[in-house]
């Protein structure tokens, strides 16, 4: 385990519905990021789910990009 990672139990996963009202996008959006790969998910059922750091990091290099 890196020392960026923590353990699987701290991890704390977002539905798309949430993460689209984080990013104030739709959930379209967040299925297109999930597909292309941009945004990581793990797939539960027919559902996904994303860990919610992998949220914050997205935004934040996107914001770093953009400014």
């Amino acid at each position: 385990m890196s020392s960026g990672e923590r353990p699987l139990s701290e991890v704390r996963f977002l539905t798309v519905a949430e993460v689209a009202a984080v990013m104030r996008v739709s959930k379209m959006t967040v299925y297109r990021l999930v597909h292309s790969g941009e945004l990581p998910a793990i797939r539960v059922g027919r559902s996904f789910r994303v860990p919610e750091q992998a949220v914050h990091d997205y935004l934040r290099d996107a914001f770093i990009e953009a400014g």
